[in-house]
């Protein structure tokens, strides 16, 4: 009977985890399968002319490639403008990533004057409060000239219509003040300015980037001067609730936890990352320990227990390693060994900081620059698993060390704007300042 019992166990455990992966149908979740409605309201007027038109289209073509397209992923719309607004494309009308790029090519060039509010309303109107799915609404807008008519309190609805707006200005016409009428805040996020339509393609990695940020990253954490959209690892695994005890942490103005063996700190991984994660990143966490053996700082696993990205200290070598996803082999893992490295294991606090993108990993401590490694193309991750923090490597022990924090931003600009004024010795003008305003 107990041998039933234990089969028909097993049996409910393989059929939970296929229908996990059948409802996920074993999808990566990143940028590429975001659900998103994104509309590119386009200028169409005499001032941007048939040949650039035609680079503008391009552009757009490429921003979408990166999208996976359909009901459950990307739906994407075209509204081009002059005189009046033409609904190019509306959200859904393709299902297929070809049968779009063919339309957006087929797109014939309006002429005429610059009304770029009656645009923003008109996508607004048309397009978003049609739309019947609550995801991320982004609207990218176009224009090359000044709108010849208003755009501050149109473009302020539809900021409260939860439409986010990213604004790009290209030539030489272009007013600052109306870009920053038009776009979201911070305007150094959602504007952007080029010379001309050719120099439109410099920024393309970076819309990519933003776009995903939008999708993949919701949330804001606090930070000195300005908001960053990202990850609070400790809010999002609920160290409040696992009765961590609270202790002096890294200077006298910060607090830290006391994590133990009898501390889990487990969940699921859609409710911490429930898109994937950005194609860059910047990884930070303060912490103390003494531990000898290999453990993962943190950890997001597959329900095949394979680990799809991790940050590891080994006690043994004195080294850190990063994983993270393959294209060629599912995973990969670069490991940080030079003398720089060993800091990290004098059982002080240090800050870890690592700045992830698609082509490297680089390795900062305590604010110095360690090491960078090259990275192989990644893929998404899988979210049906869980992701974890302090635990052996391989196994589902915790480890015992002190935390302060860990966090993970999505714009990798936040590299440069991060400091380690919270460990104790380090001094200077900055730190100074940023001290005294926490104080």
């Amino acid at each position: 009977m107990a041998w039933v019992t234990y089969k028909l166990s097993t049996v409910l455990i393989l059929l939970l985890r296929y229908w996990v992966s059948s409802e996920d149908g074993e999808i990566r979740s990143s940028c590429r399968t975001a659900p998103n409605d994104l509309v590119f309201i386009l200028d169409g007027s005499w001032s941007v002319g048939p040949e650039n038109f035609e680079i503008l289209k391009k552009w757009v073509v490429n921003i979408t490639s990166n999208f996976d397209i359909g009901p459950k992923f990307t739906q994407v719309g075209v509204v081009q403008y002059s005189d009046y607004p033409v609904l190019e494309i509306s959200l859904g009308r393709y299902q297929s990533i070809d049968d779009l790029i063919g339309r957006m090519q087929a797109i014939e060039y309006l002429g005429g004057n610059t009304r770029t509010g009656n645009a923003i309303q008109f996508a607004a109107e048309n397009l978003f409060a049609r739309s019947l799915r609550p995801l991320t609404k982004i609207a990218i807008v176009l224009t090359d000239g000044k709108s010849q008519d208003d755009v501050k309190y149109i473009a302020e609805e539809a900021r409260r219509n939860k439409i986010t707006l990213f604004a790009i200005g290209v030539g030489s016409e272009i007013e600052e003040s109306e870009l920053r009428a038009i776009a979201n805040k911070p305007s150094s996020t959602y504007v952007f300015y080029v010379e001309d339509y050719i120099a439109i393609s410099r920024i393309r990695e970076i819309m990519k980037q933003k776009l995903c940020e939008e999708s993949v990253c919701p949330t804001r954490i606090p930070v000195t001067a300005r908001d960053e959209k990202g990850f609070d690892l400790l809010l999002g695994l609920g160290m409040n609730k696992k009765n961590a005890k609270k202790v002096k942490g890294s200077i006298p103005t910060a607090k830290a936890y006391e994590v133990t063996s009898q501390i889990d700190l487990t969940e699921f991984t859609r409710n911490v990352f429930p898109e994937g994660l950005p194609p860059s990143y910047v990884f930070v966490s303060t912490q103390r320990f003494k531990i000898k053996k290999k453990w993962d700082l943190w950890r997001i696993v597959a329900l095949d227990g394979t680990v799809q990205t991790a940050v590891s200290l080994n006690g043994e070598d004195k080294t850190l390693s990063f994983t993270t996803t393959s294209q060629t082999n599912d995973t990969q893992i670069v490991r940080f060994v030079t003398p720089g490295v060993k800091k990290l294991f004098d059982e002080g606090w240090h800050q870890i900081r690592l700045l992830v993108t698609e082509e490297d990993a680089t390795l900062y401590i305590d604010d110095k620059e360690i090491e960078t490694r090259r990275l192989l193309p990644v893929i998404g991750i899988y979210v049906s698993g869980q992701t974890q923090i302090g635990k052996y490597s391989g196994r589902e022990e915790s480890v015992q060390f002190t935390l302060q924090k860990l966090r993970i931003y999505c714009d990798p600009e936040q590299n440069k704007r991060e400091t380690a004024c919270e460990i104790s010795g380090m001094n200077g003008e900055v730190c100074d300042r940023l001290l005294y305003k926490e104080q």
